[in-house]
């Protein structure tokens, strides 16, 4: 235990909440200062990050020691308590100080239990103990683990905001199923993106079935439109060194609009790139 105790273990506990509180506070205080979002100091819920990645499966793996640094979110008790599991209010004070207590006196803990989520944990049951050992200057905890496999990467999530585009991500990949390489290498940051680029690549396989006078599915559909669409014209790109600062997908939105609005055509060729570098911004 990292915070000297006076040798009152009770005394010391009520000091370890009020320290608690006061840290919650300053934290409001200073993310306020700093003008940053509000969704910074709020733990993940987790039906809603699971929801934006795409729920697959669940198996309980059994009791773990995990960092206390990967616990960031909560099935449901995100009001009692903020990202860093300081009490966000007096109102859970009298089980928290018994918590406390207990963990002063030396006493067993039970295990906390969480969802497991790539390498984020959820609270499913233990706030207080968790909170109570952030407070008490821990750095892991037992728990019993349940993971659960999502159809997206949970990796890049920070705070609320970022389930948007994780979710949008994950309908866009229902719509266009690329997987592998292709899967890794198709990305925007603004979130509506996906959903044009959605409909982009819909159109695009419609004018392909058209041509060709037979059906493809979605899969067919996305990697072709990868391999013969996506990629040449990302290479075409590059060797006119017109990415810039966007990514590769960003960069093919950019220039299949500017491509129709300025010629009209679905076609690519020199004369294609040359007409949309000149309108370059």
């Amino acid at each position: 235990m990292n915070n000297r105790g006076t040798g009152f273990p009770r005394a010391d506990a009520e000091h370890d909440f009020l320290r608690a509180r006061r840290r919650q506070v300053l934290s409001r205080l200073a993310k306020w200062l700093r003008g940053e979002p509000d969704d910074v100091n709020i733990m993940l819920p987790f039906n809603e990050v699971v929801d934006a990645l795409g729920y697959v499966s669940e198996r309980r793996i059994g009791l773990r020691v995990i960092s206390l640094d990967s616990i960031v979110g909560s099935v449901d008790r995100g009001r009692d308590f903020d990202r860093r599991f300081r009490p966000t209010s007096g109102r859970v004070r009298e089980r928290w100080e018994r918590l406390a207590l207990a963990a002063r006196r030396g006493e067993e803990i039970p295990p906390i239990e969480v969802y497991r989520v790539g390498e984020l944990h959820f609270i499913i049951d233990g706030h207080h103990r968790v909170s109570v050992a952030h407070a008490q200057g821990l750095s892991t905890i037992e728990a019993q683990v349940i993971v659960v496999r999502t159809k997206l990467d949970p990796s890049g999530i920070r705070f609320r905001g970022d389930l948007i585009v994780k979710d949008y991500r994950r309908l866009f990949l229902e719509r266009v199923p690329l997987t592998g390489h292709a899967r890794a290498s198709v990305i925007v940051s603004d979130p509506w993106d996906y959903a044009l680029l959605g409909e982009h690549v819909e159109a695009w396989g419609f004018r392909l079935m058209q041509d060709e006078g037979r059906y493809c599915d979605r899969a067919s559909v996305a990697q072709r439109w990868f391999d013969e669409e996506f990629t040449p014209v990302v290479g075409m790109l590059r060797q006119a060194d017109m990415i810039g600062t966007r990514t590769d997908a960003e960069a093919y939105m950019w220039v299949a609009s500017e491509r129709y609005r300025l010629i009209r055509t679905h076609r690519w060729d020199d004369e294609v790139i040359e007409a949309v570098r000149s309108r370059k911004r």
